[in-house]
């Protein structure tokens, strides 16, 4: 069985290299309304999506996570940052599968459209520091909220040499 969406599943792949010219608006409008038809629990739509492409915000969020992962450039040069926020889990328990679901999804829109896209950790821990929290009062959202990932999101430089294969036992199926 086959169709264009089991076709982008297998095709998609995590670019860590960008061309930095940034996408266009329509581009990005495609990406970011895909990530707000992910399922939510409850549909409750608990995540919030913020894209920033304002170089110096880009920037800032780029040494914010590196400063937590300990490596330079964890955005791979990308000019487009979309990152994704969630009640705290301890409030909603369902909100990190929530924000993984948009991420998803949006990863998903921007290979269709001919972007390449990298999920981002550690806004978890950019986002409960000081500053972390400084940023997301100034970005206008509201209290309480954790950051729940991220994606690097632009034209692909380069793309991955290879694949790996599935692993042969992957699944089951139990009748």
């Amino acid at each position: 069985m086959d169709n264009e969406v089991l076709k982008a599943l297998r095709e998609r792949r995590s670019i860590r290299r960008y061309k930095p010219e940034q996408i266009t608006d329509e581009e990005l409008q495609a990406v970011l309304e895909a990530g707000t038809w992910a399922p939510t629990g409850m549909g409750r739509q608990d995540p919030w999506i913020v894209a920033v492409q304002r170089p110096e915000l880009v920037a800032r969020l780029d040494a914010m996570n590196a400063a937590v992962w300990g490596r330079e450039h964890p955005f791979y040069g990308a000019p487009t940052i979309v990152l994704v926020f969630g009640s705290d889990p301890a409030e909603w328990a369902n909100s990190t599968a929530d924000g993984s679901l948009v991420l998803g999804n949006m990863m998903l829109a921007a290979h269709a459209v001919g972007l390449g896209s990298c999920w981002i950790n550690r806004e978890r821990e950019m986002f409960a520091t000081p500053e972390g929290k400084a940023l997301m009062r100034e970005l206008g959202l509201p209290d309480g909220l954790v950051g729940i990932g991220a994606l690097a999101l632009g034209y692909p430089a380069s793309f991955p040499p290879t694949v790996k294969p599935r692993k042969p036992d992957y699944y089951r199926i139990i009748k």
